[in-house]
Order: structure tokens, then sequence, then C-alpha cells
């Protein structure tokens, strides 16, 4: 594995950052830039589950979609869909269409509404501390998952969430910017 290469523009990325046009924009702008808001961090959360199995590219290119069907992600009106919403999410061609899914992402409103605190302060209590780590030189340095992964996903199944194991856990603290795992000599980091 290499480190950060250059892109079309001449920047230094992390090598899948500049793959395609929807990779740059998404890793020069978002992913590892911190996220915060109950709604804006569940919809990572949802984002991250659908995602399990497949690639990210799937996911980003659905995500207007995503966000159509799931009432822009809004944690209050997601906890209301009932049996013929998720009926009407199974047929809708512009997200991934997987009951089991679905099914968790509704849940997860459900559970997300009830929070004490809220998502966001439970999610950001697993914050990598800056420095704490020494920045990747390559991809390879990037693990899958982290003892702080494994610590959110327990906690987030302890309060009944579904579809945040540990490596969805990793890669939501990675897009949301609870760690920063772009490498060390990639532009954006």
């Amino acid at each position: 594995m290499t480190g950060a290469v250059p892109g079309v523009d001449g920047l230094l990325r992390c090598g899948w950052g500049d793959s395609t046009d929807d990779y740059r924009v998404y890793h020069d702008t978002e992913w590892g830039r911190p996220v915060h808001g109950d709604d804006a961090l569940f919809e990572r959360v949802a984002l991250e589950a659908f995602q399990s199995g497949l690639s990210w590219i799937t996911i980003l290119r659905r995500r207007e979609g995503f966000r159509a069907a799931f009432a822009g992600f809004e944690i209050a009106r997601v906890a209301e869909f009932d049996e013929a919403d998720a009926e009407r999410l199974l047929q809708d061609t512009g997200i991934i269409r997987n009951r089991a899914k679905i099914a968790a992402t509704i849940a997860n409103a459900r559970v997300a509404r009830e929070l004490d605190g809220g998502l966001d302060a439970l999610i950001w209590r697993f914050a990598v501390e800056p420095g704490s780590r020494p920045a990747p030189r390559t991809l390879a340095d990037v693990p899958a998952v982290t003892p702080e992964s494994t610590a959110l996903a327990k906690e987030l199944k302890k309060q009944g969430f579904r579809f945040v194991g540990p490596t969805t856990a990793y890669a939501l603290m990675q897009a949301c910017g609870l760690v920063n795992d772009h490498l060390i000599d990639c532009h954006a980091r």
C-alpha cells in the first residue's frame, strides 16, 4: 500500500479519495470532518448500516434517494414510520431495498428519539483524542476496528441500535471526524 496519491488536480489524497469524482468531493469536503447534531449523526449511522456488505460508492450515489425516502433522516419523523412506510421503502428504487436494514433504520430512530442526552452526546463520547495515535502513512496503517469502535458498537447495541458492529462503528467514526484517518501526506489532513 502506498501513501497519498496525486489527484488530477495535483493535490495529494488518500488513495481511495481520487478514484471517482464522487469520492473526490466526499473525501475533500466531508470525510473525516466533525459531524454534530442528532439528525446528522442518525443519517450517518443509517447510511453506514446500509453500506454493510456493499461499497460506499453505492451508498454515496444514492444518498439523495435515502434522504428523500427517510424524511431527511429527521429522527422524530422516521421514528413514526409504520409498516406501510416500510413497505413503501421496499419499493423505492432510490435506496437499497433490504428489509432488515430498513427495519433497523426505523427501529434505530425510535431508540435515538429516546436517548437521554441525545445521539450526538452518545457517539462523541468515543472520539479519539487528536494526536493520541500516529497519523497513518499508508492505507495499510488504517485499522478496520479499534478499541474505541468496539466500545461504541457495544454501547449502541446496549441502547438498542441494530446493524452497528465494530467495523461499521469505526467507519462511522472515520466519516464523522471522531478519528482522523486521512493519510499523513493527504492535503485534507
